[in-house]
């Protein structure tokens, strides 16, 4: 399985002059590529190939005037720079035609200088290496000092450097790790349980245990409504403006980062205890549509949830989504008996068959591992008999033998 490891770099002076370069050359060549591809289709020819523009886009235009400056890089970073693009393209088709999952993409667009974000890509070939005092040594760059915060568990196969809006620079590797040590990596166990996610409580488990939802938004909102009101403050276009962008930035990825570490934290845990896990499958992109939007991205069940279904693919568990409108609320987990519909002010109900009285979330929490079929009866059995979908696969992260932290 292929993981993706960042660690944060801090470049000196003359390194963050390279890296900005750097950065500007591959803007520039994905440019071009992208108005080659559009001259030639408002001319009605053929869309040019990666080889006729690496030839021209490159090769050619570093012996130009204009363009004798794509010299002072790597050429790999140019090269991953038209990859790019093609990938953009093959994406937007492969989005027209409808064999791509997930929204609808536009057609590819001209990158700003202006942009916050910014990112260029080592592969094998650039002879990018870490050397033996643990600095990341990049061609035309130099030996940048990483923050290790953990051990890569293999080589890497490739290196993205990447300038996040806050001003902060991190390298993020891509390793393919071994599935038999992570086979091992995890305790044996029998247990499942079943995951309703909320706003009241972040995650309520079958188990009736209770995990309060951190808020990391509402709580930083006083720091961040005073940290825009001076960016809002400063004249476009000078140095002062900058810096508060650069602190409104960091304000946000402080809260980013934090809300980050909760779900990974979180769902380590539930994937260590449990060897199945039942979530539903819930309609963010909705949900964030009413007036709980700030609240359903405050959580951020979505990230959330790709965590548990990638360290489920991992580590051997099994990660079961149930379909959304099954009525876990208005069921009663006792009988059975399906109640009317309950606005959400209704925490606690009683079942008018069986009498029970209900925790709204908990109940939910039981009838979602009911539905996937985790639930067992006295003889063993499954109370609701079906088939588990196979266990998911994980995607991308790395380490080396110092330490770093993961992406």
């Amino acid at each position: 399985m292929q993981l993706r490891y960042a660690f944060r770099l801090y470049p000196d002076a003359g390194q963050q002059t390279a890296l900005a370069k750097a950065f500007g050359c591959a803007r520039v060549v994905f440019n071009d590529a992208v108005r080659a591809r559009e001259d030639a289709r408002r001319a009605g020819q053929p869309f040019p190939t990666a080889g006729q523009l690496s030839r021209k886009l490159i090769t050619e235009a570093k012996q130009t005037k204009e363009r004798c400056w794509l010299g002072e890089v790597s050429a790999v970073v140019l090269q991953q720079s038209l990859r790019d693009a093609e990938t953009a393209y093959r994406n937007f088709f492969a989005s027209l035609k409808g064999t791509r999952k997930g929204p609808r993409l536009g057609a590819p667009r001209l990158k700003s200088r202006k942009d916050t974000r910014q990112s260029i890509r080592f592969t094998a070939n650039a002879r990018w290496s870490i050397t033996d005092g643990g600095r990341l040594n990049l061609p035309k760059i130099g030996a940048v000092k990483v923050k290790w915060s953990r051990r890569l568990p293999s080589t890497p196969s490739s290196v993205t450097v990447i300038r996040d809006a806050a001003s902060r620079f991190f390298a993020s590797f891509v390793i393919d790790t071994d599935p038999a040590a992570d086979a091992t990596a995890m305790p044996d166990s029998d247990q499942s349980i079943g995951i309703d996610l909320g706003l009241t409580h972040f995650a309520v488990l079958s188990t009736r245990e209770k995990i309060d939802s951190p808020r990391f938004l509402r709580r930083a909102e006083k720091k961040l409504k005073k940290a825009q009101r001076e960016l809002s403050r400063k004249q476009k276009g000078s140095k002062n403006r900058e810096k508060a962008r650069v602190k409104v930035a960091r304000a946000h990825a402080k809260v980013t980062d934090a809300r980050r570490e909760f779900h990974h934290q979180l769902s380590t845990r539930l994937i260590r205890e449990n060897q199945a896990i039942a979530v539903e499958d819930l309609s963010v992109a909705g949900l964030a549509r009413t007036r709980l939007a700030k609240s359903v991205h405050d959580a951020g069940w979505s990230q959330f949830v790709a965590m548990l279904e990638y360290k489920a693919k991992r580590y051997g568990r099994t990660l079961v989504k149930i379909g959304r409108f099954e009525p876990t609320s208005r069921t009663c987990h006792a009988c059975g008996a399906v109640d009317g519909p309950k606005p959400l002010s209704v925490r606690e109900w009683t079942c008018r068959v069986c009498g029970t009285v209900h925790d709204r979330d908990t109940n939910a929490a039981i009838n979602i591992k009911t539905a996937a079929g985790l639930a067992v009866s006295a003889c063993g059995a499954p109370v609701r008999p079906g088939g588990i979908p196979a266990q998911r696969e994980e995607t991308g992260s790395l380490g080396f033998p110092t330490g770093n932290r993961a992406a």
